[in-house]
């Protein structure tokens, strides 16, 4: 086996993980040509959002490459059978910077409930890209379906010699070297995640979905892991989806332009200085700070909307002409009025053929319809209080939505009102989340602060008095995470299924423990990390301006304990 050699360079993790994730976006798009046309739809929403925006903030610049790097963030979803499989899976993302948050019992989400357990890689300190990613729980099974199963995962081999080979590589020496780095990103889309439609035993295939398992059924009967979704981000989640409506033939050019008009009205309404560094990583608070505030005329939304319905009239966006079974008719999360946590949607899933081969060596041609096109707008990171308020909203949303399930299709404007009404609690500027303690932030002194801290004028140690006098900034943490009920949300409208009882003689109880074992690694608590990261920045920006000793004894020590338990997890590298 080969060792690194101690002149020899090793790429970055964070730009192989970039790479990686170009790479399967190419590769998906070779599989899904709906994938590859809707980034075509999110670029143009995209760009037409940004072009009022840099009529609303003056200053305010978009390139095309700043676009492309801007709207190429992913997440993923892959679904692994074996429990061996699943611990190379976190060795693997390890090697790109990637690591476990968060731990999402599916099996225990009421009426969407699915027989895995999860977690999400992603590298702690820049995560751009995600991978949601799932292991089934053979023991959710009556015996004999257990049995069957495991016999049917047992001699899979997913990862290649080579592949391990590499991840061990990367292991021993802190890295790869470029030539390694790209052969593990080959064994990552010409195996590990690469969707072949070969499967094997059809019969327990068409039990398991018979039953409700669709979701086994994907996992226990193919070959492969298969990326099931490649998520891209949007700057407006509300025009991307009338958008795709529109380009997949479900509504006419009409309905189409007149939403468009609401949909960025709304969002020059409330598209303030919070909205653009929470949407545009790459730009500076100061930067931000240097723009002039500028107007969007009535005049000037409509040309937005007509210039938009004209350019999806294109020959390349007729996505209707593609293998398709249409939109979801509702977006998963908040109202679109409460900037928290996320908001995602996504086209159906898709019906694509598959060969199963038999034990015999016969093969038997079917479908599966699994793999989706979802789509994500992220906002801001709760706290355990804005969390706790958030699940209340939601159910009483979804319960009111379940009272008329069409009314998102016959009168948008009439939901959204319904939707938006438990959410009515909610703050819904970032100033007022934070007052409120219903998100984190992140502070930093200014360099108005350190004058009148050198000039002996600054006398509080008060967040926001700071704020108002100059002192510091702000900006909102966003979140990087999961919504297990609306990821089960979405399986459930892109399957047609909601959730399925296990059909174990006692349904099992599962826990983060128990999926750390798997792995081998320990699963990392996002809200220690936003905790910790908002800790963090209250002591350097009253270090810097002078007045750490005027912080009141009970905040400090708030503090302290965030900072401790964030630096205790040492996931700051």
């Amino acid at each position: 086996m080969t060792t690194l050699a101690t002149s020899t360079v090793v790429v970055p993790k964070i730009d192989m993980q970039n790479r990686l994730f170009a790479a399967l976006s190419a590769m998906f798009g070779q599989e899904v040509p709906l994938y590859d046309r809707s980034l075509l739809v999110n670029a143009a929403c995209n760009r037409t959002v940004c072009a009022l925006l840099a009529k609303l903030h003056v200053g305010f610049v978009m390139s095309e490459v700043e676009l492309e790097r801007t709207s190429s963030e992913r997440h993923g979803a892959i679904r692994i059978g074996r429990p061996d499989e699943y611990r190379w899976i976190g060795r693997l993302f390890a090697c790109f910077a990637m690591e476990p948050h968060n731990f999402y019992d599916m099996t225990n989400v009421g009426a969407k409930s699915q027989p895995i357990i999860a977690t999400a890689f992603r590298s702690v300190i820049r995560p751009e890209h995600r991978v949601f990613s799932s292991v089934l729980m053979t023991d959710y099974f009556d015996p004999a379906t257990k049995t069957r199963i495991e016999a049917l995962l047992a001699p899979r081999a997913v990862f290649s010699a080579r592949a391990k080979q590499l991840i061990e590589q990367s292991e021993r020496n802190g890295g790869l070297a470029a030539a390694d780095a790209d052969a593990l990103i080959q064994e990552c889309t010409n195996k590990i995640f690469k969707w072949t439609g070969a499967a094997r035993d059809a019969a327990l295939y068409k039990e398991l979905s018979a039953a409700g398992f669709k979701i086994a059924a994907d996992i226990a009967c193919f070959q492969s892991h298969h990326l099931n979704h490649l998520t891209p981000n949007t700057f407006c989640m509300d025009l991307y989806t009338a958008a795709m409506k529109f380009c997949l033939g479900e509504v006419d050019a009409t309905w189409f332009e007149a939403r468009a008009r609401v949909v960025l009205a709304r969002l020059v309404r409330t598209a303030d200085r919070d909205f653009m560094k929470l949407h545009f990583k790459h730009a500076s608070l100061e930067e931000i700070a240097s723009w002039q505030h500028g107007a969007v005329s009535e005049s000037e939304i409509h040309a937005a909307a007509a210039g938009l319905t004209s350019e999806f009239q294109k020959p390349v966006f007729a996505l209707s002409g593609l293998k398709h079974a249409g939109f979801k008719d509702f977006t998963e999360g908040p109202s679109e009025d409460t900037p928290v946590l996320l908001r995602q949607d996504a086209y159906k899933a898709l019906t694509e053929p598959v060969r199963f081969t038999e034990a015999d060596g016969s093969t038997v041609d079917a479908t599966h319809t699994a793999r989706f096109g979802e789509i994500e707008e992220r906002f801001y990171a709760c706290t355990p209080a804005g969390r706790a308020l958030y699940d209340a909203c939601l159910a009483e949303a979804d319960a009111a939505r379940e009272k008329d399930p069409s009314l998102p299709k016959r009168d948008m404007a009439a939901y959204e009102a319904l939707y938006a009404k438990p959410f009515a609690a909610f703050p819904k500027t970032l100033p007022e989340l934070i007052a409120h303690g219903m998100v984190y932030a992140r502070y930093v002194p200014t360099a108005a602060g350190i004058a009148a801290k050198n000039s002996g004028t600054v006398a509080t140690s008060d967040l926001a008095e700071l704020i108002r006098l100059g002192y510091a900034d702000y900006e909102g943490l966003r979140y990087e995470d999961f919504l297990p009920v609306s990821a089960a949300g979405i399986f459930a409208s892109n399957l047609q299924q909601y959730g399925t009882k296990s059909t174990a003689a006692v349904k099992p109880t599962y826990t983060q423990a128990q999926l750390e074992e798997i792995l081998g690694k320990r699963i990392v608590d996002s809200n220690v990390v936003y905790a910790g990261l908002e800790a963090e920045s209250k002591f350097e920006t009253w270090r810097a301006l002078g007045v750490l000793g005027l912080v009141a004894a009970d905040e400090r020590a708030r503090c302290e304990a965030a900072s401790a338990a964030y630096h205790a997890m040492d996931v700051r590298g």
